[in-house]
């Protein structure tokens, strides 16, 4: 079964389809009538007309068909001597008459089988230049439709005065295709289905191995890179003229498919929102998954897409996140049923609780990101920032000031709240981004995506933010060194690794959160327990949650582990042991100091003091975020002095390491390495620097003519002029 494409959402509201069976789906290589593919055409037709689905359908086939009943014909009243002449093709109208009344004739046979009623409605081109038969064909099908009749249109050849070349400028349509397009807009279709001999558009001709099918077409992207193959063998257009067809319908609002009439039921897996086929719809730049673009292309867009994003006003950066974080407020409903359709797929498939928690946006979830969109917003500007100011001689200034890095690639798991955090940091410092969420995501994932790109300007482009979908993009995009300028992997230990291996890009992330609270002799218990169960229980998944509690020896003699352990265990809290702790306390031992539960677990140790629990930390922990609760003001200043973590808190719980809760606005993820950014990497770790300088005329000549001055003209927070 093909996979369900998240992309394909509308057709759950689709109550009337246009379908359109070429020639080369209608007869066989030899001309006949292919009487298996039909009847299974008719089934499909009958099933979607017993579900309540308005069905109308446009056949070609008549002039193969007759163009075979009369060659046959001519054979039976041929003499030897007519045999010996050269043959002279046969009219076309003729055989268009005579296949015409075949064709129906066998429609109505399957149908009747079937317990269905059909009817026959031949057109020409001449008759849509007419408003009271454009009026008169919409009752018809109307009354028709409503008696659960189907309506079977085909263009009337034999009497049409058109001839080859059919398409001209003044034809209204110039083949079936076109007519399938123009019936599906003036009986407004909800959906078009143009059946063909391939399973779809392809990126070259079907038979070429190199070529691809495309499950979604952008205009944009593809109208002149496409190859075609030859024209249908017995038609007049083949897949150029479905395209053609399609383009038109999609762009006036009436979404195409594109797929193969040979398979039994693909008309049927179409509506179930099944990917296959070629989907053509107006709004798809927006929404198309990315992963059917070449990954060098994906990232060209995005720094293309983020030059123009940086050549905005403030005010008009600004404004795409504010509509971003009304478009997030108004499609909440939408965002929570994605949401919960992905909690449940991952329930059902035994993930593990923690993996399912990170998952599900909570309650107040998608306003609480809305708002801290908005603060992102209401930011002072970070681009073009002067960060120092300096005047190397006279009249002549060089600027230190603020950059975008450029194109990001972000690749996160299970969190699908990340998306859009990373997101709106990206816009609002003026980067491209790529993004790669887990497969169990992958319809939150593709709804907010979908959201965000739909209110980012036509001028900056649809690829500022691409959503790559499939993992086997991952290792091209990683070999993009010229185009990709940092990767931010937010995942397991097991992922970040494989990202540094496989990659010249820079890497930015960290691969464990192994987070410790310890508690000193001097602190006051009602505070440690506060801290303490907050660290552990606010929010267990979280790379910022307590995994391993330090405690001083002396709290064993006076009580205070005791009075932890109780407050944890209340608080539903499973504690193992060190191996200074399990033989003490009796508790289970821990599977190792380097764990990251993830979960309502945790692990308790004893040390001697300070200085031991520092070595702890250095020996077993991730340079995440540490705490010490202490009164004793000495042991603190050792503690926030010599713990080399990304962040270390004196009194506070570990929970506070969030780049929204530190006042960035939100975060891209936490770096626990030592490059430009770590901790909480919000808007300033996504920037780097360029050097501005104006001059008038100053050459170096070997430094002869050049008094340097070197005097600081640093302004106070003001962006470059």
């Amino acid at each position: 079964m093909a996979a369900i494409d998240p992309t394909r959402g509308f057709l759950k509201d689709v109550k009337r389809i246009v379908i359109k069976v070429g020639t080369a789906v209608v007869t066989r290589e030899d001309g006949r009538l292919a009487l298996g593919r039909l009847g299974a055409l008719c089934e499909q037709i009958q099933i979607l007309n017993s579900q309540g689905f308005e069905v109308i359908l446009v056949s070609s086939g008549a002039v193969g068909a007759g163009r075979q009943r009369l060659r046959y014909r001519k054979l039976v009243h041929s003499s030897f001597a007519d045999l010996q002449k050269p043959q002279v093709e046969l009219d076309g109208k003729a055989c268009a008459a005579v296949g015409q009344n075949g064709l129906m004739a066998l429609y109505d046979t399957l149908f009747s089988q079937l317990d269905v009623t059909s009817a026959q409605l031949l057109v020409t081109d001449n008759d849509f230049r007419s408003p009271e038969f454009r009026k008169q064909l919409t009752e018809t099908v109307d009354s028709l439709l409503s008696y659960k009749v189907i309506p079977v249109f085909n263009e009337n050849d034999a009497v049409s005065t058109r001839r080859a070349p059919y398409e001209d400028s003044s034809g209204i349509f110039w083949d079936n295709d076109s007519l399938a397009a123009l019936l599906a807009l003036e009986l407004k279709a909800d959906l078009l289905v143009l059946l063909s001999d391939v399973d779809g558009l392809y990126s070259g001709p079907p038979s070429d191995p190199q070529s691809k099918l495309i499950y979604t077409y952008i205009k944009e992207k593809l109208e002149n890179t496409i190859t075609f193959g030859d024209k249908s063998r017995l038609g007049r257009g083949g897949m150029t003229a479905k395209v053609k067809a399609a383009v038109y319908a999609s762009q006036a609002g009436i979404p195409v498919i594109i797929t193969s009439g040979f398979a039994g039921d693909n008309i049927v897996k179409v509506l179930q929102g099944q990917r296959i086929g070629t989907l053509f719809h107006q709004d798809a730049h927006t929404w198309v998954s990315n992963g059917e673009l070449n990954a060098r292309d994906m990232a060209v867009a995005a720094r293309e897409s983020s030059r123009r994003l940086q050549a905005m006003d403030v005010k008009g950066r600004s404004k795409i996140l504010l509509d971003i974080a009304d478009a997030l407020e108004a499609n909440e409903k939408v965002i929570v049923h994605e949401n919960e359709a992905d909690v449940a797929i991952a329930q059902d498939a035994g993930y593990e609780t923690s993996l399912v928690s990170r998952l599900a946006l909570k309650p107040g979830k998608v306003s609480g990101l809305a708002k801290a969109i908005r603060v992102l917003a209401n930011m002072e500007e970070p681009i073009g920032k002067v960060l120092k100011r300096t005047e190397l001689s006279d009249g002549f200034v060089l600027d230190k000031t603020s950059s975008p890095l450029g194109v990001l690639l972000v690749i996160f798991e299970s969190r699908p709240e990340a998306l859009v955090q990373i997101a709106s940091l990206a816009i609002r410092t003026g980067n491209g981004l790529l993004l790669k969420g887990g497969k169990e995501a992958k319809r939150s994932n593709a709804i907010l995506h979908k959201i965000i790109t739909s209110v980012i300007p036509e001028k900056v482009g649809g690829g500022l933010i691409g959503l790559v979908t499939s993992r086997d993009e991952i290792p091209e995009l990683l070999k993009l060194d010229d185009v990709i300028d940092l990767v931010i992997p937010r995942g397991s230990n097991k992922l970040v690794s494989q990202i540094k291996s496989s990659t010249k890009i820079p890497v930015l992330g960290h691969a464990d959160g192994i987070c410790h609270v310890y508690v000193d002799k001097s602190a006051d218990m009602e505070m440690a327990k506060n801290i303490v169960v907050d660290a552990k229980t606010d929010y267990p998944a979280a790379c910022n949650a307590m995994e391993t509690l330090l405690v001083h020896k002396e709290l064993m003699e006076n009580g205070g582990v005791n009075e932890l352990l109780i407050e944890l265990q209340t608080k539903g809290v499973s504690i193992n042991g060190g191996p200074r702790a399990s033989s003490v306390l009796n508790l289970t031992p821990a599977p190792s100091f380097h764990h990251e539960y993830g979960s309502m677990t945790c692990t308790i140790e004893i040390v001697d003091d300070v200085h031991a629990a520092i070595d702890h930390i250095h020996k077993h922990g991730s340079a995440h975020t540490d705490c010490i609760v202490t009164q004793d003001r000495e042991a603190a200043d050792i503690f926030l002095s010599q713990v080399d973590s990304a962040a270390v808190f004196h009194n506070a719980s570990t929970r506070f390491s969030d780049g929204f809760r530190f006042g960035l606005g939100a975060e891209v993820g936490i770096s626990t390495s030592r490059i430009h950014a770590r901790g909480p990497v919000g808007v300033e770790g996504l920037l780097t620097t360029r050097w501005i300088a104006r001059g008038s005329g100053q050459v170096v000549d070997n430094d002869k003519g050049v008094v340097y001055t070197h005097r600081d003209l640093t302004p106070i927070n003001k962006a470059a002029a």
